[in-house]
């Protein structure tokens, strides 16, 4: 899973370095707006991607547990692996909603 997560965090950056190559999108916004609103949105997206990837590796964690005998909260380890399944779904549609908006700005004709 946490190779997924980073596939989805290069992905992101390279959509958002396309957008910079071009001067439209994400980039552009950087420049336009002195670095701020495009850094914190990268940087909320950096925190959405860690968010994800630790509640993956906590639900691995406690799968593990259950595994070898340590735990016996199968359900509390089967509810972490669903959330964190869901998380990275959600972040998978996010991903997607931003490449999509990407390519409509640089479709956009000035």
């Amino acid at each position: 899973m946490s190779q997924m997560l980073l596939s989805v965090l290069a992905q992101v950056d390279r959509i958002a370095g396309d957008g910079a190559a071009l001067g439209t999108g994400i980039g552009a916004a950087a420049g336009e707006a002195g670095g701020q609103a495009a850094g914190g949105f990268a940087s909320s997206l950096k925190d959405a991607i860690h968010a994800v990837d630790g509640q993956a590796q906590a639900a691995d964690a406690r799968l593990a547990e259950v595994d070898s005998g340590r735990s016996n909260d199968l359900v509390g380890a089967m509810l972490a692996s669903q959330q964190a399944d869901l998380s990275f779904s959600m972040l998978l549609q996010v991903r997607n909603k931003v490449a999509g908006a990407v390519d409509e700005l640089i479709k956009l004709q000035l």
